[in-house]
């Protein structure tokens, strides 16, 4: 995707987020804990995923966003990817990336309470949106460890990418349970 404004990824990001929600409707709760003949994680369990990640995403962009604000550079809200995060994003596409152990599901949290948790992280990252706008955020980094260092911006698309992986993933899984 191109983003020429923070606003720009925000706007994505809840449309992504809108058709997780739209595809998680139509699924039964004995749907949800089946795993795919693929071997791959249940729908629950990438639901919980999606929470765990949703979370570290918060505490990440909360402390980039202290630290701009801290700095009080201003900035006029525009953005743009650089090259080489366009590059790593082709390849993340075309990559199977294994999560690291903090974000591996456990299975046992129930859907509502995960879409519980990935709604709370929304609402928490939402609140950062005026000062994301407000503050150069390009003096503070992150590491991740499929991209390398990234400002408060880059984690955001990164999270709206990551959301929209896993609903594809869960359609698949979808396809395959009901076949």
């Amino acid at each position: 995707m191109k983003y020429s404004s923070i606003a720009d990824i925000f706007s994505a990001n809840t449309k992504i987020r809108e058709g997780l929600e739209i595809v998680l409707g139509g699924v039964s709760p004995d749907e949800a804990t089946k795993t795919p003949d693929d071997g791959s994680w249940s729908i629950q369990q990438i639901v919980e995923h999606l929470a765990l990640v949703g979370g570290g995403t918060v505490r990440i962009c909360t402390k980039l966003v202290d630290g701009a604000r801290a700095d009080n550079k201003p900035s006029d809200g525009s953005f743009s990817l650089s090259d080489e995060f366009n590059h790593r994003s082709e390849m993340a596409d075309a990559a199977k990336i294994e999560a690291p152990e903090r974000v591996v599901p456990s299975g046992t949290v129930p859907i509502a309470e995960s879409v519980q948790k990935l709604e709370e992280a929304r609402t928490a990252i939402n609140g950062l949106q005026p000062d994301m706008e407000r503050f150069d955020l390009s003096g503070h980094t992150f590491p991740h460890p499929f991209f390398g260092e990234l400002t408060a911006a880059e984690w955001l698309v990164i999270a709206g990418g990551h959301e929209m992986r896993h609903t594809l993933q869960i359609q698949r899984a979808i396809e395959q349970i009901r076949h």
